[in-house]
């Protein structure tokens, strides 16, 4: 009896270890998982949620496993400069599916490389939201990109600082540029932030090329110093190492939801107001076009786009702590939620808004950063003694002429434009005036604080 009990032991493993051998005998195909390569600047929360929501909603939708792949070489126009070379080096497809983050700016120029690949939603889906808003697109008419959340760009500040310390309220972008707050401002650099950019891009639109330079170098000198990404701005001001910042909204609100209304304070200027999209888009040559494709379904859905407005604590909210505190391109979501959102409703945003051009934003988009970097950045400080000089100096008409000196810059918008669309795409041009333009810094710079004496 054992050992027929034995044998029947010895013929259960034998048929185990058979199933075994045939199961690895299969076609490796069996066990395939999809996938999806995503470039992005998103901070982790957005991917962690955004990846982990879309793996179980494509095994409801389609009964297959996916594992998304998320990829960052360092803040958006990084991305963008990663994105541009390796399309440039190899035009069919460069390996990866989806773009997600940046402004609408970067998305314009990556189009008009022909470097997308166009996908149309379903009807259902794009009856639930708009083209236009304020004259700005919330997705590309011929559906190459989609706006995935709403960014608005102010400025953030520690209110109970700014009282301790008796400093002005601040509404307006001008408002930036007074001496008072000379080492009390933060910002980021244009060149590593796209955030950055659009504020700066925003301002030099609302007030117009010469007058926007004058400020910008006047809230340069006033800036503490230059950080790679915006992402840092918001805990400095929280901190109490800047008391205002320049800031992209989410980070505000997300500072807000941490430490209170009542200790940090969001404005978006009045004399500024832009809501921007801040897109997605399928790559050319997507490796997964159909997983892509349906990322990109998902990001757009009611339930994806729930993540971005509630609370961690929601039962439909997102997981990571704190939330992820944007804003939906949705726009009866806002009604739907109620007070369950976390972010004001950009569709209804007070006052009126700037009509922002994408296309202008777009086409100088690097001569913009270059003049920016050049002029405030690399010659900081420079900038700040003679910001300093100008601000000891007690007679008004010496004190005018070395801000008139101070503010000048080495090109009109007519020649930047012009640039832009060609000479700027000559590297041994752009190296050229990037030293012309240092050497006009030092000068003027330095012309400034002697008239300032």
């Amino acid at each position: 009896m054992s050992s027929l009990k034995r044998l029947g032991r010895c013929g259960v493993h034998l048929v185990t270890w058979a199933i075994v051998l045939c199961l690895l005998a299969l076609p490796t195909v069996l066990f395939a998982q999809d996938e999806l390569i995503i470039i992005s600047p998103h901070p982790e929360g957005i991917e962690t949620e955004f990846g982990d929501n879309f793996e179980k909603w494509y095994r409801e939708q389609t009964g297959r496993t996916v594992k998304t792949d998320w990829r960052d070489v360092g803040g958006t126009s990084s991305n963008y400069r990663f994105i541009e070379s390796e399309f440039k080096r190899v035009p069919t497809g460069i390996g990866v599916d989806i773009f997600f983050g940046g402004g609408t700016d970067n998305y314009l120029r990556l189009s008009n490389n022909g470097w997308l690949h166009a996908y149309k939603l379903p009807e259902a889906q794009l009856m639930q939201m708009t083209q236009l808003f304020q004259g700005i697109p919330l997705y590309d008419a011929e559906y190459q990109w989609y706006g995935a959340a709403l960014s608005s760009f102010g400025i953030m500040y520690n209110e109970e600082l700014r009282e301790m310390l008796n400093l002005p309220k601040v509404s307006a972008w001008q408002d930036l540029g007074g001496m008072e707050l000379l080492g009390k401002i933060g910002a980021a650099d244009p060149r590593e932030s796209g955030s950055a950019h659009m504020v700066y891009e925003i301002i030099l639109q609302t007030l117009g090329w010469e007058e926007g330079f004058a400020l910008l170098t006047k809230i340069g000198g006033n800036v503490r110093g230059f950080s790679a990404g915006a992402n840092a701005i918001p805990t400095d001001v929280v901190a109490g190492q800047v008391i205002y910042g320049l800031a992209i909204d989410f980070y505000a609100y997300g500072q807000i939801a941490v430490v209170g209304a009542d200790k940090i304070k969001y404005v978006v200027p009045a004399d500024g107001a832009v809501v921007n999209a801040d897109p997605i888009a399928i790559l050319k040559g997507a490796p997964n076009l159909p997983v892509a494709q349906k990322f990109l379904e998902f990001v757009l859905s009611e339930d994806a786009q729930k993540l971005w407005m509630l609370r961690d604590t929601d039962p439909e909210g997102p997981k990571w702590k704190g939330g992820l505190n944007r804003a939906s391109v949705l726009p009866s979501l806002y009604e739907k939620l109620g007070e369950r959102g976390t972010v004001p409703n950009p569709f209804t945003m007070e006052g009126t808004p700037f009509q922002y051009n994408s296309d202008k934003g777009s086409e100088r988009w690097d001569i913009v950063n270059e003049l920016f970097g050049v002029l405030i950045i690399d010659s900081h400080k420079d900038l700040v003694n003679a910001w300093k000089a100008i601000r000891k100096c007690k007679d008004p008409t010496k004190r005018d002429a070395a801000i008139s000196v101070l503010t000048k810059i080495p090109v009109t918008e007519e020649e930047a434009m012009k640039m832009a669309e060609t000479d700027w795409k000559n590297p041994k041009i752009r190296n050229e005036k990037r030293k012309e333009w240092g050497q006009f810094a030092k000068e003027k710079f330095k012309e400034a604080r002697n008239l300032a004496k």
